[in-house]
Order: structure tokens, then sequence, then C-alpha cells
């Protein structure tokens, strides 16, 4: 069945319930936000800790279901990537780079972005170029989302997306390249996943119906799982173009995503429970 602007979201005939979620990989964790995999195989979650306090946010690592600080002194980390033995991170209103032994410097400070941020979110890598992508989700009252492009070997950042590029900008939350020359922008306030061309900044909307909508993660597939924060569901798109499946609703609230070292699960923080849960990377 394929997508039409008009069709409301197909709910999978049995998604998940509650007697159905896989046990959490790992629990007690501190607000946790975003997941993905280090060079060496071991799972990476950033804990944002408390809300607007300065200091207390860190990056744990996960090994043989045990959570350990990697690295600390963050103020509220959120999306992370992990690239040539390293690993970038949104803080607040800048990126910062953490090495392999946990040491933390700042990448990209506030004042050296195009515009200035007001909340950085999610965070994606193209690794061929070296280019980072940053969503930044403005005022969080649907007013001054941006995504920027940031050249990792220069620190130089630039504006891709904005509401004047793209009209109807919300709250720009979760990114993913879709192949080299496109990427995939998940709209947290309108809900909307819109499918960017890198080469001119034009977009056109692929999806609808992901109210509070977060993360983005392929599979190796090319099958699409999209998490919400606000409802706490996971869905799923076999292409784009065909319409979304629920898997899941059983989260309290379903934050950034990356699949694992394995390919055959989808790795989902769950904010408010603080635990990191592994769901089946297929689609019904």
């Amino acid at each position: 069945m394929k997508w039409s602007t008009t069709a409301a979201v197909l709910l999978a005939a049995a998604p998940l319930a509650a007697a159905d979620l896989p046990k959490p990989l790992v629990t007690g964790l501190k607000n946790p936000e975003s997941v993905c995999l280090g060079d060496d195989g071991a799972i990476y979650v950033t804990e944002i800790g408390e809300f607007d306090k300065a200091g207390d946010g860190q990056v744990s690592v996960i090994r043989d279901g045990k959570a350990t600080v990697f690295a600390k002194g963050l103020d509220d980390p959120k999306g992370i990537v992990a690239y040539k033995k390293a690993f970038y991170v949104t803080d607040k209103t800048r990126v910062v780079k953490i090495d392999a032994a946990g040491t933390v410097t700042e990448f990209l400070a506030a004042d050296k972005f195009p515009v200035p941020p007001l909340f950085l979110n999610d965070i994606a890598i193209e690794p061929e170029q070296g280019t980072l992508f940053v969503s930044d989700s403005g005022n969080l009252k649907g007013e001054q989302g941006a995504v920027f492009k940031i050249d990792v070997k220069t620190g130089k950042a630039s504006v891709i997306i904005d509401s004047k590029t793209l009209p109807g900008l919300n709250t720009p939350n979760g990114l993913a390249l879709d192949g080299p020359s496109k990427l995939l922008l998940l709209d947290f306030g309108s809900g909307l996943l819109h499918r960017v061309n890198l080469a001119d900044h034009t977009s056109e909307k692929v999806a609808e119906g992901f109210d509070g909508g977060d993360g983005l993660t392929w599979n190796k597939d090319g099958q699409l799982f999209i998490t919400s924060w606000k409802t706490g569901k996971v869905f799923g798109i076999s292409s784009l173009g065909e319409m979304p499946v629920l898997l899941s609703e059983t989260l309290e609230s379903a934050a950034d995503s990356c699949l694992d070292a394995t390919g055959k699960f989808v790795l989902v923080p769950d904010m408010k429970a603080g635990t990191l849960t592994a769901f089946p990377a297929m689609i019904p």
C-alpha cells in the first residue's frame, strides 16, 4: 500500500504488548537520549542527567549488560555518532568530541555556528566526506529550528534547512542519511518525515503521523525504524513511500536509536524509564 498525504498511520495487526516487550539490556540510566556503536563494537549511550544542570551529563558504555561511565562533565548531551575512533555529541548549544579514552574537547562552540543554536538535538555522519549533520530544535515552540552541516576537517558549519527553505518546519529532530545525497529529517512538532536533497536543499514529505518523532534507524534491508519520544511508540516503514506500521507502544518515551552490532535489533533508549531495550529489526 502506497503512502498518500491523507492516509492515517497504518497500525500493525499485533504490535508488541507490554507482556511481549523485550527485557531491557540495562536499567538505571539517567535520562538516556541517544545511542550508537563504537569502533570497538560496544554500545555508547548519552545520559542527560538533570535537565539544564551544567556538568552532570555523561556518556556511558554498555558491556555485558552493565553500564559504566565513559565520559563525564557534559551539560545536556543528546545525539551521538562514532567516527574514526572518536565520538561527536550534541551538548546543548555546542558539539563536543570525545576520544577513545573518554576525554572531552569542544569541537564546535555555539558562537561558531552561522546562527546561534538554541537546542541542538540529533546528529548524523556521512562517513565518506566526513560531514556531520546536526538538528537544532529551536525554541521548542515551533520557531527558530534548523539543520546544520559541519565539515569534520575544518569545523565549518552552514545552514541547510530552516523555516525559509522548508516552510512549516516546526521542531527538527531525528536525522538519517538516505544515501550520500539525501537526508531524512523527522519533525518532532509536526510529526512529518521529510527527505532533503543535499545538493539544492529542496525537500519532500515522505511520511507523517509521528507526533513527538525522535529517532531514525535503517536496518540492513533498507527498512526504516522511527521512534516517538512523546508517545513511546516504535514504527517501521518497509520502504519509503509505504505506510508506517506500529511495532510497539509499550515504552514511556522512545528516544534516539541505532542498529546493534548484529544488525538484528534496533536499540532504543527510554528516557523516562531510564532503560535501553533491543527491538527486533524486522517489520511483520
